[in-house]
């Protein structure tokens, strides 16, 4: 079955994941832009990240037949250093018209902190000012419901953001209500360790159903799995759901978000 990864950071994978990613089914990703396993000291540093997630890692994508596109931002991680921050908040738009950007993220919170929150609402203010998607990121394990709620109100005390518009990703049962209930779509992370499981996100699945809700496996440099999606696909036929479910969820939901950025073409 074809499917779309609306989370993967390639940057940290090999090329042979490329191919076992087509050969699973996989026809399109988007890479938000995240930590690179340290902080980084200057803007230039992420120039030249940028550089590689719009220019060499679509033309790596393509050699596989993998449609390429990429959301742009300091993580939350580094948002503790707000004079950085702000240069590279700065230094984004120089990007925004690169032919594979959809839009702002993976912003979010990391410990809940004041200036996590400060630089968030300022790439909130880049989203507004350039009309770009957002792409969100929640907290880790004892951090994820109140940063959740944190980054929730954050956005709804915002009247300028289009909910239809922002993926709330990481969540899981204690949080996915919250997200759906207010009008967002949500991302659901498969991860051998930590965040979810191919049976907790059918579990989520059949419990709210298949309105704004997709999955991703958000692979990076720790524990992870890029093939996560095809894991929950074989969860989702042992229980016996249709293939018009299951390709909702992995292809036609991450389609339909995206397309609500110009750049995302594919289908």
């Amino acid at each position: 079955m074809e499917y779309i990864d609306p989370h993967l950071h390639m940057v940290s994978r090999t090329t042979d994941d490329y191919e076992t990613l087509a050969r699973m089914g996989c026809v399109a990703i988007s890479e938000p832009a995240f930590w690179a396993g340290f902080d980084r000291g200057s803007v230039d540093s992420f120039r030249d990240y940028f550089r590689q997630l719009t220019d060499f890692e679509p033309k790596r994508a393509a050699q596989y037949g993998i449609s390429h596109y990429t959301w742009l931002c300091i993580n939350a991680k580094e948002a503790e250093n707000v004079t950085l921050s702000r240069e590279v908040i700065a230094m984004i738009p120089e990007f925004l018209d690169a032919k594979n950007v959809l839009g702002i993220g993976e912003i979010g919170l990391n410990k809940n902190t004041r200036n996590e929150a400060t630089i968030f609402l300022e790439h909130l203010d880049l989203a507004v000012k350039y009309n770009q998607q957002i792409l969100i990121h929640t907290p880790h394990l004892e951090d994820k419901y109140q940063g959740t709620r944190m980054i929730l109100d954050m956005l709804m005390g915002d009247s300028r953001i289009d909910r239809s518009r922002v993926l709330v990703d990481h969540v899981e049962e204690h949080t996915i209500e919250h997200v759906l209930e207010n009008g967002f779509w949500a991302g659901m992370t498969l991860y051998p360790v930590s965040k979810c499981t191919p049976q907790r996100a059918a579990d989520m699945i059949e419990r709210y159903g298949p309105e704004r809700l997709m999955a991703n496996s958000a692979g990076d440099w720790g524990p992870s799995k890029p093939t996560a999606i095809p894991d929950l696909i074989m969860e989702m036929k042992k229980r016996g759901h249709s293939k018009e479910l299951i390709r909702r969820v992995v292809y036609e939901n991450p389609r339909t978000f995206f397309s609500q950025s110009k750049p995302f073409v594919h289908g």
